[in-house]
Formats: structure tokens, sequence, C-alpha cells
């Protein structure tokens, strides 16, 4: 007994299930589309699967399936779709979103118009991450991808220069590889992985005939990302710290700060914004204890904010 799994039909077959599909005595369905069916040459499956005789094939749409879940039981093989078959999916559904049938949100959207979803997206996905929370890790990770998704959509109807999520796809194959030589070819071994990012800056450097050591950073990222970026960059290319800006405003400390934390391997973004959040926790145990207390947090003076302090109740004797 062979189940097939193919939850994403557009996907095709996975390619590890045509010998047992050749070999079948019978082919069966559950739960898939009936065309889908048809084409397999497939019969409704059976109440009782388990008592066919001969090779029996169950392609079957979702794997909680009574019939999928009996066959295990009695230990059926299981083919299951490669890794990434529901990409394909999330790329049709995209495409159905924004055809002129679909949805007039959709379809009005611009890669302009999308720039505020991406950078929210991408944030509740650190926040995710931050917090250890793995059901919001995996949905925020399918907001960002829909992102993807929807700008290579628009990017595929631009009447200049179309294209589409393949050609996306396509080329991060190509980066991947290219920067990976000594994984996808015989080149010398990387045994590290301070040597893989050294290569890496290297390979990608020769890649796009840079200039300059900072060509390629983001300048539109947040400051203190941005400036730890530079320090790092410059880093690699030998720039003394002292050269940092040196006035003593404080935005030319800060900059300083990150950027030498930056080249001493500290992600000034991802500190500082824990020590903002942890700050934003303390400010909102102080107006807790403050409201218990009977005060109005609205309406405390500096003296008040330090009585109820979380760190000044922490300290207080027993």
């Amino acid at each position: 007994m062979t189940v097939v799994l193919l939850p994403y039909p557009d996907a095709g077959i996975p390619p590890a299930a045509v010998p047992f599909l050749r070999s079948a005595h019978t082919v069966y369905a559950s739960g898939i589309d009936g065309e889908l069916a048809d084409l397999l040459g497939a019969k409704p499956a059976p109440d009782d699967l388990a008592a066919e005789p001969g090779p029996v094939v169950l392609f079957a749409a979702d794997a909680e399936d009574p019939a999928v879940a009996a066959l295990v039981r009695a230990g059926s093989r299981v083919i299951a779709q490669p890794s990434g078959a529901g990409l394909v999916e999330a790329a049709k559904v995209m495409d159905r979103l924004r055809s002129p049938d679909g949805c007039p949100w959709d379809a009005e959207q611009t890669h302009d118009s999308l720039r505020q979803y991406l950078v929210e997206e991408t944030y509740e996905l650190l926040d995710a991450i931050e917090e250890g929370d793995r059901a919001a890790l995996r949905e925020e990770l399918g907001d960002v991808l829909l992102q993807v998704l929807f700008h290579a959509r628009v990017a595929a109807e631009d009447a200049e220069d179309p294209f589409d999520v393949d050609a996306v796809a396509s080329a991060l194959v190509a980066k991947l590889v290219g920067r990976h030589p000594h994984v996808f070819t015989d080149a010398e071994r990387v045994h590290t992985a301070a040597h893989q990012q050294v290569r890496w800056e290297e390979l990608k450097q020769a890649e796009k005939r840079r200039e300059s050591s900072v060509d390629g950073v983001a300048l539109g990222q947040p400051a203190v990302a941005l400036a730890g970026k530079l320090g790092q960059r410059t880093g690699r290319a030998g720039l003394p710290a002292d050269l940092f800006p040196g006035g003593d405003s404080p935005a030319e400390q800060l900059f300083r700060l990150a950027a030498s934390a930056r080249r001493s391997g500290v992600d000034p973004e991802g500190e500082l914004r824990a020590v903002a959040k942890r700050f934003a926790a303390d400010v909102r145990a102080a107006e807790k204890a403050a409201r218990a207390a009977g005060l109005d947090p609205a309406a405390m003076d500096a003296d008040a904010w330090r009585a109820h302090w979380p760190q000044a109740n922490s300290d207080s004797p027993q």
C-alpha cells in the first residue's frame, strides 16, 4: 500500500511515487479534485482500503484524512510532495488575487504602496523571533513571504521590464550557488563561519564590481542599524575607528557607539531594541503599581515614578 499526498495538486506528482503508480493494481483517490482523479485514473476510495488485494496507491489531499490514517496505521508507505510544493500554491493564490476577477484592493497596489507593509511585517517577524513564539513565527514568515509574492506579481505586469517570481527564484539560486563554490564546486573548502563570511564578501565585491566598501549598504534602514553596518563594512576595509565622526553631538556619539559595537560582533539595533522593550515593560509595571496604590500615573511627579519603579521596588527591604 502506498499513500501519495497531494495537498497542492498544481505542484505535480512526486517523482518518488511514479514507480509505485506504474506497478499499482488499483489507484484510488480521497479528497482530491474530481478532474485530477480522472486524470490519474483513480477510483473513489472504499471504506476499507487495507483489505484491498494487490499493490494499491491512494492519492489524498489531506494527511488527516481517515483513509490515510487507517493506511498509515496498517504500515503503508507515505510519499509527500517535495519541500516547497506549497510555494506553487501560494503563487497561484497571489495570481488569483491580482487577476481581473480577484480582489480590487490587491489589484490597485504598487511597489510603492506596499513598502509600508513590508516594513511592518518584517518588524512583526522580528518580534516573534525575539519572543520565541513559534506559532507567531510561522505566521509572520508567511506574511513576509506574501510581500515577496506580491511584489513579484506586480513586477510581472511592468510594461518595460517585467519579471515574475520564477525569475526572482532563479536569480536567488544563481546567487547562492555562485557564492558557495565550496559547496557546489570543487573549490577550496570553507571550514568556519567566519571564513565563509569573508569569502562571501569577496565574491560579492567581485560579482557586483563595487568601487567602494560601502556600496550596497541600504541607506534607508534604521539609523542605528545603518551606523552599525557602515562600521562593519569599513572595518573589513581596514578603516580605523578614529576616523568615525568625531564631534560631541548626541548623534555623532551614537554613531560611534553603534559602529564600534557592530565591529565587535554586537548587533546594535537588536541590543537597543531589547533595552527599549525592557524600558517599556518597566514603565507599564510602574504604572500598574501606581494604580494599585491609588495613584493616577498620568499625574505622577518624579518622586512617585521613582517610588513605583520596578528596580526600586525590587531593591527595597522585605
